[in-house]
């Protein structure tokens, strides 16, 4: 195996806009994505890129981190080493972009995509640009987690708050969101400047857990209103924002994703983790088959993945099931489901007036 790592460091907050100008782009010009219209513009590439394997190639494209899926790969390989598979880490936004590009142009360039950015998937399924796919554990997914024949949930993972245990007093432990707007409501709060989320602009799922919190949460005006107020950080990826909590420049995080964070906490006892309490959303990352047709070798890894020593592996890494601290549990699980409801979090005058609302909490200028 080799990994041949692409780019640099991860942005805090890169140019204002990029990732959403990317997705509406994509969106208002039927999959034709701005980087490919701009003269000069440099293409996306992946973050990191390995090889397993020795046969005939399956292009993998994801946002998953390699570490986390490599167990599950090395399985599949085991139980079929004529194939190989290219493993590309993207991501979420370009890979979208990407995807729809070489949809629009009838060139698919990988053979399974997944991401944790299911509503682009479920976008690009609409668009006809995923081939279906009938199987034994393709067929035994909760309904929720199957549509069309053309798109299946994989994983299991909540989106959790994290915070410093050295750092947050157990007894400010926010245990719901009610609790975190408390932490926040006073005027000298010491948690100003000290809470952390994504940014919807450069994380797909960023913007998948603020927008279906927007549609199930009565508290999400309030918490957008205190994290302008108390001056919260924006920023991109599960891995940097936990290695700020976890180095005391954050004291919390809101809408981690859990799966990452369990895998921090097993190394670092420090990191706390609060599944909410009035409820928790629990995403399946998505994985299509480009193309009008499936290649059987990338439905053998789907297949696989769904199998019951595929979802073993996955839980190995954390990437199936709950598993907050005993006295954290959660509440109300809220299951990401796949298919038509999630197309409004891709209409572009929606995206358009989200990220318009989002910017008022988290605009140029902002920490």
């Amino acid at each position: 195996m080799r990994t041949l790592p692409k780019g640099g460091q991860r942005h805090r907050r890169g140019v204002p806009g990029r990732g959403v100008a990317l997705l509406v782009g994509a969106l208002l010009t039927g999959a034709t994505v701005l980087f490919g219209l701009m003269p000069g513009a440099a293409r996306a590439e992946p973050e990191a890129i390995r090889e397993f394997g020795e046969g005939a190639q399956i292009v993998l494209r994801t946002t998953t981190d390699i570490g986390a899926m490599a167990p599950a790969v090395e399985r599949f390989l085991a139980t079929r080493p004529d194939l190989s598979v290219r493993y590309e880490q993207w991501g979420s936004n370009d890979l979208f972009a990407l995807t729809a590009e070489e949809c629009a142009a009838g060139t698919p360039g990988a053979h399974l995509v997944i991401s944790s950015a299911v509503h682009h998937l479920v976008k690009l399924v609409n668009d006809r640009c995923a081939a279906p796919w009938v199987s034994g554990p393709a067929a035994a997914l909760p309904d929720a987690l199957v549509w069309r024949n053309e798109i299946w949930g994989i994983t299991r993972e909540p989106a959790v708050i994290v915070y410093n245990r050295a750092l947050v007093p157990a007894s400010e432990v926010p245990r719901s969101r009610f609790d975190l707007l408390d932490l926040l409501r006073p005027e000298r709060t010491p948690y100003a400047g000290k809470v952390a989320t994504y940014d919807i602009e450069a994380s797909g799922l960023g913007f998948l857990f603020a927008f279906m919190d927007s549609q199930e949460a009565s508290t999400f005006g309030a918490l957008m209103e205190a994290f302008a107020r108390t001056g919260a950080v924006a920023t991109c990826c599960s891995a940097e924002i936990i290695r700020g909590v976890q180095e005391g420049r954050y004291l919390m995080a809101y809408n981690v994703l859990g799966s990452y964070a369990q895998t921090r906490a097993a190394e670092d006892p420090l990191l706390g983790i609060v599944a909410p309490s009035d409820y928790t959303l629990v995403l399946s990352r998505a994985a299509i088959l480009p193309g009008p047709v499936a290649d059987p070798r990338a439905g053998a890894l789907l297949d696989f993945l769904l199998s019951a020593e595929g979802q073993l592996a996955l839980a190995r890494e954390r990437l199936i099931g709950l598993d907050p601290d005993a006295e954290e549990e959660a509440g109300r699980q809220v299951p990401i489901g796949l298919g038509l409801p999630l197309l409004l979090a891709m209409d572009p005058a929606k995206v358009a007036q989200f990220t318009s609302r989002w910017r008022d909490a988290f605009g140029p200028g902002r920490p």
